[in-house]
């Protein structure tokens, strides 16, 4: 029987697992310290881009409850402009990522490491939404076209008849249909009658 602490045929002490287990928690100590460092880092440039954007925001309509315009906390910090639209940082830190939410899926409005291109765009769509919203304000609901968004395509009027001219033509459809259904009926029923004459 082996002693405690002994190695079963090996000349190298066993494992502590109370080591084990306090290497695993320094190894994730540095690692949350590196998670915790590139976070403060990410929210350090959002709040200097806030800083640079501060007029633009100052100047938007108080009324206007389109906008946010706050920094988010949390594992990937956000610069908020509105419900769809934030900056963030890129993996590295230091690449701002201006993005939207559309129903077809996340674009990229700018992604770039100029803090002041990126805050050109921020101010280009805080624009775009105000006049959006005093167009739509004014009776006119036609959106304004961003970045890379498919336009619109402007459906055009029907010529005057033509609505007209494609219903005679489904109506004249139907009646041939019903015409060709009554013929069939009619040889069958004429097929029943002769083979019921010949029998008598």
């Amino acid at each position: 029987m082996s002693e405690p602490g002994k190695s079963f045929g090996r000349d190298e002490p066993l494992r502590s697992l109370a080591d084990a287990i306090r290497d695993v928690k320094n190894a994730a100590a540095d690692r949350d310290d590196v998670v915790v460092e590139m976070r403060d880092a990410a929210r350090g440039r959002l709040d200097l881009l806030a800083a640079e954007l501060e007029p633009v925001f100052a100047d938007v309509p108080r009324d206007d409850p389109t906008f946010d315009f706050a920094i988010s906390s949390g594992l990937q910090p956000r610069l908020w402009i509105d419900a769809v639209a934030h900056v963030a940082m890129g993996r590295d830190k230091r690449v701002y990522r201006f993005v939207r939410d559309t129903r077809l899926g996340r674009v990229v409005l700018a992604e770039t490491t100029d803090m002041k291109a990126v805050a050109d765009a921020v101010t280009r769509y805080v624009a775009e939404r105000v006049i959006e919203r005093t167009r739509m304000l004014d009776g006119e609901a036609t959106p304004l076209p961003r970045g890379e968004e498919p336009k619109t395509r402007i459906a055009r009027p029907a010529a005057s008849g033509e609505g007209w001219r494609q219903f005679a033509a489904g109506l004249a459809l139907v009646l041939a249909g019903a015409v060709a259904g009554a013929l069939l009926v009619l040889a069958l029923v004429w097929e029943k009658l002769a083979a019921a004459g010949t029998g008598l």
